[in-house]
């Protein structure tokens, strides 16, 4: 039976006359994958903070475990990793210290052979783990972060333009990592432009434009040119 982690219903988010989120529905299920398609202004970043209520709806209703956000936000964002564009880590702290120090906020102490664990289970080079984080690059510090979401064993991971910037070595770990935590049961929803990327990660693609869920479709039922033809045809009506 499946679980359902993430439910919008209805979901609105409006600044001055502009709605940026317009009667926003969708849903994710334990284990599962989602790319939310949109180019920059889309509502995609708005909508990843209205799920960690950052900001509040101004209609709907956003559910992540069945916790309503608007009203216990901090129990919801609990069960939540937050991999934004830019992972920001201590600088001065190498990776295991940043890793320890993540997981202890979020109520979880580790020993140091699971800190370990972890990182490599991330990806990250052993080479690294003791090294400082100020001089990671860009892959490195997501690699960090993958492992700080394993480590507060969240149940949905929200991840923000992730390949953004990274090169083409960099995205294929990713996506690996993104695969690996759908295989241990997390909800993944990844707001994205990256189209080459989501037909390889996601089970389900929804493409996004100014605030409106426009269309949603199996990412399986579509070849890497009908995703992208699917995609401009929607830009450009």
């Amino acid at each position: 039976m499946n679980t359902e982690v993430l439910s919008l219903q209805h979901v609105v988010k409006q600044y001055g006359d502009a709605r940026v989120v317009d009667d926003l529905s969708l849903s994710l299920q334990a284990g599962e994958v989602y790319a939310l398609l949109g180019p920059n202004g889309a509502g995609k970043t708005t909508t990843l903070n209205l799920i960690l209520g950052f900001t509040a709806a101004d209609g709907g209703q956003i559910r992540v475990n069945g916790i309503d956000v608007a009203t216990d936000p901090l129990s919801a964002r609990a069960r939540i990793a937050y991999l934004p564009e830019t992972v920001m880590l201590h600088p001065t702290l190498t990776a295991l210290e940043n890793l320890d120090y993540f997981a202890m906020l979020a109520g979880h102490r580790l020993r140091r052979s699971q800190l370990r664990e972890l990182l490599g289970e991330a990806g990250l080079q052993n080479s690294a783990f003791e090294r400082r984080c100020g001089d990671f690059s860009k892959g490195m510090r997501q690699k960090v972060g993958v492992a700080i979401a394993l480590a507060k064993q969240a149940q949905l991971l929200l991840l923000d333009e992730p390949t953004s910037g990274l090169d083409a070595s960099a995205a294929n770990d990713l996506s690996n990592l993104v695969r690996a935590a759908a295989g241990r049961g997390v909800a993944v929803l990844m707001a994205t432009h990256d189209l080459l990327r989501v037909r390889d990660v996601a089970r389900r693609v929804g493409i996004l434009r100014g605030g409106r869920l426009l269309l949603e479709r199996e990412a399986d039922s579509l070849s890497p040119y009908e995703l992208e033809q699917l995609y401009l045809q929607e830009m450009a009506a």
